[in-house]
């Protein structure tokens, strides 16, 4: 079975580019691709490794996911987004391997409680936590 190839155009357009920007992309070497007369094909694993998603190839079966609520009372606003924008950054690490982990904040600000949602992989939920706590500690 042939691998599938896409023009500079249809890659393009699955990356939401300019054709333009994809050419740039294989004359710097970001992007692999091979030459056919006067134009390139770019094959299916070089443009969905280039976006960043997963070849799907070696997973062996579900994984495990963790879902954790944690409410922190005595918040003020400012602390709120801190914390929240610690934890998104947090929580966007990784590589195309990398499970995703899916992150919600919501502030009562009459409360004074932000409410945190994790979803993902009990390590990477761990981790997660375990770096909140620490970030708190440090705080103070």
């Amino acid at each position: 079975m042939s691998k599938p190839l896409f023009t500079v155009e249809q890659a393009a357009q699955q990356l939401n580019l300019h054709p333009k920007t994809v050419l740039r992309y294989i004359r710097d070497g970001r992007l692999t691709a091979t030459r056919m007369g006067k134009s390139y094909r770019i094959p299916r694993a070089e443009l969905d490794a280039f976006a960043g998603l997963a070849s799907g190839g070696a997973q062996t079966g579900p994984e495990a996911r963790t879902t954790c609520i944690t409410d922190m009372p005595g918040v003020t606003v400012e602390a709120a987004e801190r914390i929240s924008t610690f934890l998104q950054s947090a929580a966007m690490t990784g590589d195309a391997s990398t499970p995703p982990l899916h992150l919600q904040t919501a502030f009562d600000p009459l409360a004074q409680t932000l409410k945190i949602v994790v979803i993902g992989t009990p390590a990477d939920v761990g981790r997660l936590l375990e770096m909140l706590h620490l970030h708190m500690r440090a705080r103070a």
